[in-house]
């Protein structure tokens, strides 16, 4: 919660890591980071987010 305040978003944001870390294939199925103990893939994308190897975009829209 320190990186991401918002709770909705960092729900999402593990979630969507999750998923990536669960299909197989790819880079993006690969964690990005090394851990000395075999984690879960909440846990890994947790930590991905704490060491700052994954962020969001917060994507604001434009009114016309």
């Amino acid at each position: 919660m320190e990186r991401i305040i918002n709770p909705n978003i960092l729900v999402n944001l593990v979630s969507r890591r999750v998923r990536q870390l669960s299909t197989g294939g790819g880079g993006l199925s690969r964690p990005l980071i090394e851990s000395e103990k075999p984690l879960g893939s909440a846990d890994t994308a947790l930590e991905e987010i704490i060491q700052e190897k994954i962020d969001f975009e917060d994507i604001k829209e434009e009114n016309d």
